[in-house]
């Protein structure tokens, strides 16, 4: 199959294609993921292809939607569940991190439950509350769940194709303010391995790493700085649990200096851990101390003023400043 330039959405679209059309047992479930294709239209043409029984329209209930999941994951299905908005999870989060999490281990490792969990998360979509959360640090604080976020066409297709392919429950957060950007898709690839980060530019005076929605911003801050003469790294991490610090220690080695960057709130958020451990394995190489940069520590602010709560360019920019004049 030759090279495409696709929407993020629609590389989604073609993955979940290629898993029904590949192995019989996948299966897609959610609200309104059949006759209307999704809020988003992500899984537009699936029912129509392979019928009702594989895309699966269900009632308005996360907690049954995801437990109906653990019970065919237990029957050898592979079922990837649609949650429609970030904040409707909790209802299911019960299920997600006393059963689903814990299977495996409970069984001793008898039984797999290989269910992924679609989630369009994050802001900058004009949308109110429940529809615009960031809350990936409260499942990567779960053991017994793997946490991803792609940032960009490549690894969204490739990353679910991976994620449904797993015998561990994954949740994959997919940037929904990043849905329409387009970039190249080889559906003959060889991907890399799930859970490495990417170095996506290279740098020598500061390290921004970040995942899903901010990759984006990150690069922008790198290329603004650039014409003020200042070399910025960017490590897209795409996976939050398991984290790859080796990629993010070896990037900062060679800085000396780091700011994480993500639209969750800094309070309690991944960044506190990226920093944590960085600080520990990288102590005598910081030049400055880990900063970082995401939302505000309060509930999400309607739609007219979430571009003053959402880290953008300026705030990346502030912290960069404030890490170099140490």
């Amino acid at each position: 199959m030759a090279v495409q330039k696709l929407p993020i959405a629609k590389a989604i679209n073609e993955s979940l294609r290629r898993a029904l059309d590949t192995d019989p047992k996948v299966l897609v479930m959610g609200e309104d993921v059949g006759k209307l294709g999704g809020v988003f239209r992500v899984t537009d043409g699936l029912q129509k292809d392979f019928g009702e029984d594989r895309v699966i329209d269900t009632p308005l209930a996360e907690s049954g939607i995801v437990g109906t999941a653990i019970g065919l994951a237990l029957r050898g299905y592979r079922p990837v569940v649609e949650i429609q908005f970030d904040g409707f999870v909790f209802p299911a989060y019960d299920q997600i991190v006393t059963q689903l999490a814990k299977m495996h281990a409970r069984a001793l490792g008898k039984i797999k439950v290989p269910v992924v969990i679609r989630i369009p998360y994050g802001g900058g979509i004009g949308a109110v509350e429940h529809h615009s959360e960031s809350p990936e640090s409260l499942f990567a604080h779960v053991a017994g769940l793997k946490v991803v976020s792609p940032s960009n066409s490549s690894d969204a297709y490739w990353m679910l194709q991976q994620a449904i392919q797993s015998d561990d429950p994954v949740i994959y957060f997919e940037p929904k303010r990043r849905y329409w950007d387009k970039g190249e898709v080889d559906p003959d690839a060889i991907p890399g391995p799930l859970h490495k980060a990417a170095t996506v530019r290279e740098g020598t005076d500061a390290t921004l790493v970040a995942y899903g929605p901010m990759v984006k911003t990150c690069l922008e801050a790198a290329a603004a700085a650039a014409e003020e003469g200042k070399s910025l790294e960017v490590v897209d991490l795409r996976t939050v649990s398991p984290l790859d610090f080796d990629t993010v220690q070896a990037s900062v080695e060679k800085t000396g200096r780091l700011i994480v960057v993500h639209e969750a709130p800094t309070f309690f958020g991944s960044g506190a851990e990226i920093a944590a451990r960085i600080t520990e394995r990288c102590f005598y190489h910081l030049e400055a101390p880990v900063l970082r940069v995401g939302g505000f520590h309060a509930p999400y602010p309607p739609a007219r003023v979430e571009e003053d709560y959402l880290p953008g360019l300026d705030r990346v920019l502030d912290a960069v400043d404030r890490s170099l004049a140490y």
